[in-house]
């Protein structure tokens, strides 16, 4: 955990890069570098990737950033794209230099069982290995009904923490109060997913919200790749994930 979270403010500001797998090319091999150059180099923690994308990757950039290597997946040509299938092992994560794993779990979906006997899975192999596990819970599938969205997110609080994940990552709810009461409520520190492609100064607002809602941090993935310009951008979410606290107090005098 020491290594995805900032000792200096307990935070984590991650950027998950595994799109590829599912969605096709999210940049050429040279653009992904210096994507991931640029994120060690102006304030982000963390990347998550697949096992294989470690090998393209600079050593230099990953000395400063904590690698998280990203364990199930699906494409987006599937007949069922929230069927999550597991493709690599805690083991191959550690010969890749992982500092932890991740796995994606759509609570709802009509494979959920499967899911979460996978989840459980790789939670006691993290146990064994020493290995820290995100838990990526989305509540997506045609199971949920008509149940509200906090509710629902809640309980994939509930499911990470029950399962053996030591960090949890969540949709943001829709309001800044009720993914407050969401947190304060998860036995997890929660990372919140970015979401859709916003402007760059809604995105950054977007996750002083989050923060001050009281989140581990932020997962920004497509609003970072696709930004025009990286380096400034994760500058701004760098300071709005770990200096948080110090504005507040600063207002607060």
């Amino acid at each position: 955990m020491r290594r995805v979270v900032r000792a200096a403010s307990g935070k984590c500001l991650m950027v998950p890069l595994d799109h590829s797998l599912a969605d096709g090319p999210i940049a050429n091999p040279q653009q992904l570098r210096q994507i991931v150059a640029d994120v060690a180099a102006h304030g982000g923690d963390a990347i998550v990737v697949h096992k294989g994308r470690t090998r393209f990757l600079s050593p230099d950039a990953l000395n400063d950033l904590a690698l998280v290597v990203h364990l199930n997946g699906s494409t987006r040509y599937a007949d069922d794209a929230n069927a999550k299938t597991l493709l690599a092992s805690v083991e191959d994560a550690l010969a890749c230099g992982a500092d932890a794993v991740s796995v994606h779990v759509n609570l709802g979906s009509k494979t959920e069982a499967q899911q979460l006997i996978d989840l459980s899975r790789i939670a006691a192999e993290c146990t064994r290995w020493a290995m820290p596990l995100l838990a990526m819970i989305y509540p997506r599938g045609p199971g949920l009904g008509d149940r509200p969205q906090a509710e629902l997110i809640q309980h994939a609080a509930n499911v990470a923490a029950d399962l053996g994940a030591d960090i949890v990552k969540l949709p943001y709810s829709g309001d800044p109060a009720s993914m407050a009461d969401i947190i304060a409520g998860s036995s997890l520190p929660v990372l919140v997913a970015g979401g859709a492609k916003l402007p760059e100064d809604e995105f950054v607002a977007f996750t002083t919200r989050v923060m001050k809602a009281g989140a581990l941090g932020i997962a920004a993935g497509r609003n970072v790749f696709t930004a025009p310009k990286v380096a400034p951008l994760i500058r701004r979410l760098s300071d709005a994930v770990h200096g948080v606290e110090r504005q507040a107090a600063h207002l607060v005098a």
